[in-house]
């Protein structure tokens, strides 16, 4: 008998060990090896494109430059933005940009400041 434990994704009992974490076969779920699963609240956190947690409040910074849809405005790189707001969906940060007025952000496109 194996003392691996069972992929958590699909209860699969084909799990091995690759360095420090389990690998299920099946599904080709990875989980590490010391049992710190993902909390809810980790998984469902706001990320900037380095991975920073943001949070409302925040300033960030653009990293893009980025074209505003039925304008010919575009938000240059290095936009800072001030006090964010988080919103669920595919746009998940509301702000106002100065002479640009409110918009929606994408967070892959911003870094916190």
């Amino acid at each position: 008998m194996s003392a691996l434990p069972n992929c958590p994704a699909c209860n699969s009992e084909y799990t091995y060990e690759d360095g420090i974490q389990y690998v299920c076969p099946e599904c080709a779920h990875e989980w590490p090896k010391d049992g710190g699963n993902e909390t809810a609240a980790d998984e469902s956190a706001i990320r900037d494109a380095h991975g920073n947690v943001l949070q409302d409040g925040d300033t960030v910074t653009v990293i893009k430059d980025l074209k505003i849809k039925g304008s010919s405005q575009v938000v240059k790189v290095g936009t800072k933005v001030k006090n964010i707001r988080l919103v669920g969906g595919d746009h998940d940060i509301d702000c106002k940009i100065d002479g640009i007025g409110a918009m929606k952000l994408k967070s892959e496109f911003v870094k916190k400041s």
